[in-house]
Order: structure tokens, then sequence, then C-alpha cells
């Protein structure tokens, strides 16, 4: 090797190890991501191989080339119903024991809600998720003021997030952001706010080729604890 490829050789590798990674942090509205998928899968059941994903790999797949993605953070409640809790436990835990400190989770809590008919007055109990918007609010507003992040992906079709993100656009203007909607999912308001500051807006129904990507085995182990995707996920099964 003569010595200007030398010192080509060099400068590049130089250049490349001290590039500072824009460091990237996805939260994921959980009741909005599910339940957008599950509307998906009711149009087309391919769908259904979305549910049991690695959701660091999907949403690393998503990175430019000076990005790193330090976590995702999920943002759920307990369903109330024992065989759903059941369901998406499996989930969570098997996403937890792959990812380590890189997967979160944030839990909220589902409470009963009585709605009455206007007409008939007979009165039914519904469950509502409480504190997912808040808990996605305050965590997306205090990693940019503790300088935990440099790019926000927030992933959910709900326009009661616009006011943190105009929050982080007006205090925290080195802050980029992203909004990624959800399967069948969208937002006139969030997609209007990315317009108007010039974010990026990702639908995430026209990348089904990166949930199958993401795809975990239908049983992870390790550390001695084992998960299994659930019967009802399974695509062959009716």
């Amino acid at each position: 090797m003569n010595r200007h490829s030398f010192l080509n050789g060099l400068s590049h590798f130089l250049v490349a190890f001290f590039i500072i990674m824009a460091r990237v942090t996805v939260y994921v509205d959980g009741f909005n991501f599910y339940y957008g998928l599950r509307t998906k899968k009711r149009e087309d059941r391919k769908w259904l191989k979305s549910y049991w994903i690695d959701l660091v790999k999907l949403f690393e797949q998503f990175l430019g080339e000076e990005q790193t993605l330090e976590k995702v953070i999920y943002f759920t409640a307990s369903p109330l119903n024992k065989d759903k809790s059941a369901r998406q436990s499996a989930f969570l835990n098997a996403n937890k024991l792959i990812n380590g400190q890189r997967f979160e989770i944030v839990r909220g809590k589902y409470l009963e809600k009585a709605i009455k008919c206007p007409n008939c007055h007979y009165t039914i109990i519904r469950p509502e998720e409480k504190k997912t918007d808040v808990n996605i609010s305050i965590r997306m507003i205090a990693d940019c003021v503790q300088d935990k992040t440099d790019i926000v992906v927030l992933v959910s079709g709900d326009s009661d997030l616009v006011p943190p993100i105009e929050f982080i656009q007006k205090n925290y203007a080195c802050k980029r952001i992203r909004v990624y909607f959800p399967p069948s999912i969208s937002s006139s308001n969030l997609a209007s706010n990315m317009k108007l500051h010039k974010g990026t807006v990702v639908y995430l129904e026209k990348n089904f080729k990166k949930f199958e990507d993401s795809a975990m085995p239908e049983v992870v182990v390790g550390d001695g604890k084992t998960y299994t995707i659930p019967e009802k996920w399974k695509i062959n099964v009716e």
C-alpha cells in the first residue's frame, strides 16, 4: 500500500470513529399500536404475523446510518380480561428477555367506565385505558430535558399528543421529532404538525416486510425463562 492510500484510508477511519451517532428513542402507544394491528389483521390476515415481533428489531430498520436506537419504550396497561392479559404479558416479557435495557415497559391502568344510553337509559360497563397519553407526554419531555435522546419517534395516531410535541419543538428545537402511524390509524393534527415543522411521518402499514422480518421465534428462551407465542396468534390457527 502506498503512502497516499494509507493516509486516505486512515482519514476515513478517523472520520468514522469520531462521528457522533444521533440517539433515537421510540415511544410506542401500545393501545394504539395493538388495535391498529388488529384492525389491519381483520382486513388482511397476513398481519397476524405482526403480533409476535421484536420491537427493537422492527424500529432499528428505520434508522439512518448515523443513528443508534437507544431504547423502545412501550406504554400500555394490563387488560382486565385474563386471556388478553396473558397474551400481552407473553409478548412484552419475550421482548424484554431479548432486548434487556433497550426495551422498557411503562404501565398505566384500565378503569371500568359506565356508559348510559340517552334513549333507553341502559347502562353498560366498558374498560377504558388511563394515563397512557400522560405517561408518554411526560417521558418524551423528560428525556429531552435530561438530554437522553436526540430524535423522538412517537408511534401513535392520538392527537392528544400534539401538545407535548409542540412543547418540545418550542423549547428544545435541537431535538428532531418523527411520527410513525400504526397500521390503519392516523391523525390529521399530528400530520399537520409534522408538515409545519418539516418533521417525518411514516405510515407503518406500508412497511409490512419490516414487520415480517422482525418476527420472534415461536418460543423465546433465556435466563431460565420461556415465553411462547399465544396459540391464537399463530398464522395457521383459525
